[in-house]
Order: structure tokens, then C-alpha cells, then sequence
């Protein structure tokens, strides 16, 4: 019976955490800025569009925060009593971004709501011009946010929706004051702030999911179990593949454990180093933990079979 433990942050993994530290501090001072210039904007032309754009980029500077502190603290070390560091808070930082997506989301229906059964007299023109400043501040915010590793990172990935829904709040918030600019439509502004909030609720759901399915240890959706336990019965010598379980501690961060079976009771060694290679050459997964064990004696399970 054996173990192997593969621990690999490339520096391809640190870089990333480079930039998407970068990223997410360069953005939150942007946006935490005009935030405090869209509230203030908000209260003086009287517009839900704007406010309600002012509360998702509370949203989003909580956010960007939070995930920048995640990211901090996900490069702390491995304790004793925490085996992973703190990585999987990257996680959780994600999983309270898109609650909080929700929440407000379902806070812009409400008040909505209100103003479309008596729409309140609203300051196009001033709303039009914090508007426009606000999608332009969105603009930069995401494409410093696409420098970082937005695709791969459930973290980056969440704090970007959050900006991507304050940069379609902006536009939403820009027609909704032409609209009552040029036709005097006063329904315009809560009708902008329901499309925007629809919007929002769809990014947080979709962030709360994927975050809700690696705090559950789910399988990784690109990696498939069934393939794996193939490529790794190729290997001579290997006649079982069992309790095979693969999860992610964080983002870009898979883990798998497996039992592999023998057909006889040499060759430990060399199953162990291939299947490894296989692992990581095939899959890219860097922490695995292997149990080889000899066909005759068998899994030296306490309940007699494994899973």
C-alpha cells in the first residue's frame, strides 16, 4: 500500500494570483470612488436608477474587497489545523458576492415596484451625466478585471458580474434619462432599474451555484471521473480503479483520491509514478493521493469494501 501527495503551485499559478490581486485592488478604488459620486448624484436628481446603481457598486466595492482580502489570504500558509491554508475562502468570498447580488437585486424589484405605481419627478439631465460618467467607470473597471483570471478564478469571475451588472445599471440608467429627457417618460427610470435587476439576479444565482457546488465537493465540471478511472486502468499492471473521488480546494485547485488495484504484488513504485504523470499530464491535477494496493490482499478497508 502506498501514498503520493503532489503539491505543484507553478509559477504560472502565482502569477495569476499577481494580477488578479492587482486587478481587484485597482478596481476597488475605482469604483468605491464613483460610488460615493453616484449616491450623491442619486439623492439630487431623485432617480431609483441611479441609486440603484449606487447600491450594486456598494455591492461591488464590498466585493472587490472581500475577494482581494480572499486572495490575501489564500497565499497564507498551511497550519496544522488548517491542512489547505485558507484557500478555500476564495470561495466562500465568492459565495457571499452573488447573496449579495441577490439581495439587492430583489431590493431594486421592490422599490420598483413602488415608483411604477406613482413615478416621482426624476432630473434627466443630471441623471444622464452621472450615468454616462458611471458606464465609462464600469468600462475601465472591466477591463482591468479581464486582466486578471477571470475565467478560471470563481472569485474574479464573481467580482466581474458584479461590475458587468453596475455597467449594465449605467447603461439602463443612460436610456432611462433619455427616455424622460426627450418624451417625459417618468416610467422610464423604474422600468430600467427591473431589466438591470433581472440581470443581476441571473449573475448572482450563476455565482452562487458554482460556488455552492465546490463548497459541496462536487466534481469538477471539466473533469470526468470516468475517464480518469480509464486512463488509469491503461496502466500495466492496474486492474481496479476504486473510491475514486476528485474535488476543488479553490479555484484552478483540483484534488483527487483514488484506491488502485494491482494483479499482483510488485510494481508499486512504478504504477504510482505513472499514474501521477497521467494525473498531471492528462488532467491537471496536481494533489492527488493514491492508495496502490495488491490484488491479494485487498483494500485494507475497516468495513471490508470500499466505495
Amino acid at each position: 500500500m502506498g501514498h503520493s501527495h503532489s503539491h505543484g503551485h507553478s509559477h504560472h499559478h502565482h502569477h495569476h494570483s499577481t494580477n488578479n490581486k492587482k486587478a481587484l485592488l485597482t478596481a476597488f478604488i475605482l469604483i468605491f470612488g464613483f460610488m460615493i459620486v453616484e449616491v450623491i448624484g442619486g439623492l439630487v436628481t431623485n432617480s431609483l436608477a441611479l441609486l440603484s446603481d449606487a447600491g450594486h457598486m456598494l455591492s461591488d466595492a464590498a466585493a472587490l474587497g472581500l475577494s482581494f482580502l480572499a486572495i490575501k489570504l489564500g497565499e497564507k500558509k498551511a497550519t496544522i489545523s488548517k491542512s489547505f491554508g485558507y484557500k478555500r475562502f476564495e470561495i466562500i468570498a465568492a459565495w457571499i458576492n452573488g447573496l449579495t447580488l441577490l439581495i439587492i437585486s430583489l431590493y431594486i424589484f421592490y422599490e420598483a415596484y413602488h415608483r411604477l405605481l406613482n413615478p416621482p419627478e426624476v432630473q434627466s439631465l443630471g441623471m444622464l451625466t452621472i450615468s454616462v460618467i458611471g458606464l465609462v467607470v464600469n468600462i475601465i473597471a472591466a477591463f482591468i478585471l479581464m486582466s486578471g483570471d477571470k475565467d478560471h478564478n470563481l472569485n474574479v469571475r464573481s467580482a466581474f458580474l458584479h461590475v458587468i451588472g453596475d455597467l449594465l445599471g449605467s447603461v439602463g440608467a443612460i436610456t432611462a434619462a433619455l427616455l424622460m429627457y426627450f418624451f417625459g417618460w417618468g416610467i422610464a427610470d423604474p422600468i430600467a432599474s427591473i431589466i438591470v435587476a433581472i440581470l443581476i439576479l441571473i449573475s448572482g444565482w450563476r455565482v452562487m451555484k458554482d460556488s455552492f457546488h465546490i463548497l459541496m465537493e462536487g466534481t469538477p465540471e471539466n473533469l470526468h471521473p470516468e475517464k480518469i478511472k480509464a486512463s488509469l486502468l491503461h496502466i500495466n499492471q492496474v486492474e481496479d480503479v476504486h473510491d475514486l473521488h476528485i474535488w476543488t480546494i479553490t479555484s484552478g485547485f483540483p484534488a483527487l483520491s483514488c484506491h488502485v488495484v494491482l494483479n499482483g504484488d510488485h510494481g508499486h513504485d512504478t504504477v504510482l509514478k505513472e499514474a501521477q504523470e497521467i494525473l498531471h499530464d492528462e488532467y491537471a491535477i496536481e494533489h492527488s493521493t493514491i492508495q496502490v494496493e495488491g490484488k491479494t490482499e485487498g483494500c485494507p478497508s475497516h468495513h471490508g469494501t470500499c466505495n
